[in-house]
């Protein structure tokens, strides 16, 4: 409890943890009060079988007092902590938006989309339950017990004494079955993300699936998460109850030593009749804490493992940025003895995905990159574009180090279209401007010209302002590409980096992509992966990557005539092309 006292703490500001030392402390002092009530039913138990009505009647004053503060206590204390619950929905879910988006778009090339929709639905709703509803039981079977011990002290030692043994025994058996429910809450955390990922993913693809036959009974993957989520789950509930039995079970323990040891000494004339009947009822009550102490704790280490997955994801580091960003004096782009691994703790050359990668490309220039699939292709325009920070060596644009020239800035200077296209939902003009809100209207359609996107928008029944359904779902993927083309296009940057942009585009389409990128390299510096001829023809140098190393560079003629991987790349290509399917003879 103490702990996810201090995790909280971390997640929120300097007010909100003076309003949570409050709540804590608010919370103690109705545990005490409680206790205290609790002791009190002793003496006024004893004065009642002794028929000594002024002393009942001062003890019955002393409980009322008490109840009253108690429950003057418990409603402030109350109010406070739901209005903290409620501060805390909000901090956590702002603290988690505003972090996410500055943090690395490398970040994000893992699948983060079930780790995040769960963070901000239910681990938000977990961390905010706990000044709301579960604070204040806890402290209270705690704080209740021990002033019920301390108490008892005063009245019988040794009963007192074998509570306290017995808390220690419960809180112990308490302690292991949380460590355990913790393990068996992360591994049914992970098992819920990735069965939401899994089902998003299945929806977002139904056309595909359906195509395949992969339907309700027919997806691997959506199946076997959704097994992988049964199990955890059945694990957790298992391990969840069989802990609660046997720490119940101690707690019965603990009741049945008490009352025998209570009979034992009521027996022996040391203890009279009426304060051992008055202690049972302590004991008994004292016990009912513990045991709502047990049944908390498994909701609470639940709480907790939210908690850290939040506070997980606050603590990666967003990459650094420049107290005043440089200012480029081109568009060029410069990879200087550029090396870059995924782990960046290690130092081993084996481990790294580019190395010693030294490549210039001049402004208003157009540069293919060509390679074997896990070259390095992706990862060398993630970094011109800074999704990380290289390793060693620098990326520089415009004769400054993208790392001196801040993300915003680098943005503002960069287009990039992606091998996999996300458009959102909304209508057609909306997507392709959002690169560049203060468009004009010429500007769009000239944009949506060069990208042939006025094809789509005279196909599409309202044109313009057709929607175009969650992630372009009414658009083919070919057109999707266009769109996205035409969203880089339009936002005019200076860098224009393309990751395969034209693989999903037919041969009519390709013609007219190709015709904007050469269009585009007039005023622009271009880098593009490739595998179409058309673009490895076009293009002012080329760069071969094989192994995360540049083996070859030079224009098409020159590489040709050299006669090395390039040559072996461009005869599979003309190969590939030359295929036809002709009628059976």
């Amino acid at each position: 409890m103490i702990t996810i006292v201090r995790l909280l703490a971390a997640l929120v500001d300097r007010p909100h943890r003076r309003q949570l030392a409050r709540v804590v402390a608010m919370f103690v002092a109705t545990g005490v009060l409680q206790g205290l009530a609790f002791a009190c039913v002793v003496p006024v138990l004893d004065a009642a079988l002794r028929q000594d009505w002024e002393a009942a009647t001062t003890w019955l004053a002393v409980l009322a007092g008490l109840f009253v503060v108690h429950h003057v206590a418990l409603t402030v204390g109350n109010l406070d902590g739901y209005d903290m619950a409620c501060d805390l929905l909000d901090i956590t879910l702002a603290r988690l938006g505003d972090h996410t988006v500055r943090l690395p778009l490398g970040w994000y090339a893992q699948d983060r989309t079930g780790q995040l929709s769960r963070m901000a639905s239910k681990g938000a709703t977990d961390i905010a339950s706990v000044p709301g509803h579960l604070l204040r039981p806890l402290i209270a079977a705690v704080v209740s017990p021990v002033t019920v011990v301390v108490a008892m002290a005063f009245l019988e030692w040794r009963l007192a004494l074998a509570l306290l043994v017995g808390v220690v025994a419960v809180l112990a058996t308490t302690r292991l079955l949380a460590v355990i429910v913790g393990r068996g809450e992360g591994a049914y955390d992970a098992a819920m993300a990735e069965g939401s990922a899994r089902v998003v993913e299945f929806a977002l693809n139904q056309p595909a699936l359906r195509v395949f036959g992969r339907t309700v009974h027919g997806n691997e993957l959506v199946e076997t998460a959704l097994r992988e989520q049964k199990r955890a789950s059945r694990r957790l509930l298992v391990t969840g109850f069989g802990g609660l039995g046997i720490q119940l079970l101690s707690i019965q323990a603990l009741l049945t030593l008490v009352i025998a040891l209570a009979v034992h000494l009521s027996l022996g004339g040391t203890l009279t009749p009426a304060t051992a009947i008055g202690l049972l009822v302590l004991t008994v009550r004292f016990v009912e804490s513990l045991i709502d102490y047990g049944e908390l704790s498994s909701a609470l280490r639940i709480a907790e493992g939210s908690l850290r997955r939040v506070l997980d994801v606050l603590r990666v580091e967003p990459l650094p940025e420049p107290a005043t960003p440089g200012e480029p004096a081109d568009s060029s782009i410069e990879l200087r003895e550029m090396a870059f691994s995924y782990d960046a703790r290690s130092d081993e050359h084996s481990a790294r995905v580019l190395d010693d990668v030294s490549l210039t490309a001049p402004p208003r220039s157009l540069t293919a990159v060509v390679g074997p699939s896990g070259s390095g292709k992706s990862t060398l325009l993630r970094l011109v574009a800074r999704f990380h920070d290289v390793t060693a060596g620098s990326v520089m644009l415009g004769g400054v180090d993208v790392r001196d020239l801040g993300t915003e800035a680098l943005m503002q200077r960069v287009s990039i279209v992606f091998q996999d296209v996300y458009l959102f939902e909304g209508t057609l003009r909306d997507n392709v401007m959002m690169s560049r809100p203060d468009a004009t209207d010429e500007e769009l359609y000239e944009a949506a010209r060069l990208a042939r996107v006025d094809d789509i928008v005279e196909r599409l029944p309202h044109g313009w302002q057709t929607r175009i359904g969650e992630a372009g779902s009414t658009l083919s993927g070919g057109e999707k590409q266009r769109v996205s083309i035409a969203r880089a296009l339009l936002k005019d940057a200076p860098v224009v980096l393309l990751d395969e942009a034209t693989a999903a585009l037919d041969a009519e389409n390709e013609a007219a992509v190709q015709e904007a990128l050469t269009a585009l390299s007039a005023d622009r510096t271009v880098i593009v992966i490739a595998h179409r001829l058309q673009t490895v023809v076009a293009a002012d140098q080329i760069v071969v990557l094989d192994g995360g190393r540049i083996v070859e560079r030079g224009s098409h003629t020159e590489l040709l005539a050299h006669g090395g991987r390039y040559l072996d790349f461009w005869r599979e290509r003309t190969q590939a092309e030359g295929w036809r399917l002709l009628p059976e003879s």
